[in-house]
């Protein structure tokens, strides 16, 4: 994981702490494939919420490498299952993306939570 000086932190926080659209890219068969999705930053992780049989969460099971873009920032981590929305051990969490994605959180996705967390920054 990446260790961003306050100020940095900082930065992230104010720009990506929020719902904001980033590209997600991962990989099969030694083929990139990249989408947007709405994260939320928080303390050197974004958090998105999907549905647990997607193909980003098959491709993350199988290759848990991916890429990150949004605007002015790049970064390469890890992308790892949460596990069920729901669960007591991402009451906390869970709880700020209620909020935090408020506009459309009730449309089908409370399946799923997904961390990615950088390994180095790009930009």
């Amino acid at each position: 994981m990446i260790n961003w000086s306050q100020e940095s932190e900082i930065v992230m926080t104010e720009r990506f702490g929020k719902d904001t659209v980033i590209a997600l890219a991962t990989i099969e068969n030694e083929v990139p494939d990249v989408r947007y999705v709405n994260a939320y930053y928080e303390q050197g992780a974004f958090y998105v919420i999907t549905h647990a049989l997607s193909k980003k969460m098959r491709q993350i099971a199988n290759h848990s490498t991916v890429a990150i873009a949004g605007e002015w920032f790049t970064a390469q981590g890890k992308g790892n299952s949460l596990g069920y929305f729901g669960k007591e051990k991402n009451h906390e969490i869970a709880e700020k993306l209620k909020n935090v994605f408020a506009e459309w959180i009730e449309n089908g996705h409370l399946t799923l939570l997904m961390s990615i967390r950088s390994s180095y920054a790009l930009s």
